[in-house]
């Protein structure tokens, strides 16, 4: 076993350090219960996230569309560095009867990761959690704030956080998304 920890530490050093490793597995927090994707479709704008590596630049959100297959594509934009990035993914359920545990993939070669919409009211918000054990030791977990709006009333989004925190979800280095000056050109 300590071996296996030593082989898989350098790969595994750039996503630890990216994100805040917690000790032990992951949480497993309910999700919305009678989930429906199909309401859950279209834009959704990032209003705060805990730190993510690959999310860098600024008015970050992600559109999603059903596919003739019945999965989901996902494109997921930022501006970065004055140019806008999007990436394309899918979305599938992974789990018939729990709807809203989605899985999520950006690549063909990548497994699906957890991509769990925890509360949405379809309309205004949405809270999203995902998180990756590793090697049952320690977990390295990611949650988002999305609105259908750039912005959300604050007692939207301190609710929002007291929804994580009491599923055992630290979010205490949550911060807000930038999305000021998206509609500028790039």
């Amino acid at each position: 076993m300590k071996q296996s920890i030593v082989f898989f530490l350098p790969i595994l050093l750039p996503l630890i350090r990216a994100q805040v490793p917690h000790w032990g597995p992951c949480p497993d927090p309910p999700v919305q219960s009678a989930f429906s994707m199909k309401k859950f479709l279209g834009r959704w704008y990032e209003v705060a996230k805990l730190p993510a590596q690959f999310e860098k630049g600024r008015c970050i959100e992600s559109n999603f569309t059903m596919k003739a297959d019945g999965s989901v594509r996902v494109v997921s934009s930022e501006i970065l560095k004055g140019e806008l990035r999007a990436i394309e993914g899918t979305a599938v359920v992974q789990d018939m009867r729990e709807p809203a545990k989605l899985g999520i993939s950006f690549s063909y070669v990548l497994p699906y990761t957890p991509y769990w919409v925890l509360s949405t009211d379809y309309e205004n918000s949405a809270l999203v959690y995902s998180c990756t054990d590793v090697l049952r030791l320690f977990h390295v977990d990611f949650a988002w704030i999305l609105g259908r709006t750039r912005t959300l009333p604050v007692a939207t989004i301190t609710k929002a956080k007291d929804v994580f925190n009491n599923n055992d979800i630290d979010v205490s280095r949550m911060i807000m998304s930038k999305q000021a000056g998206c509609e500028k050109d790039y």
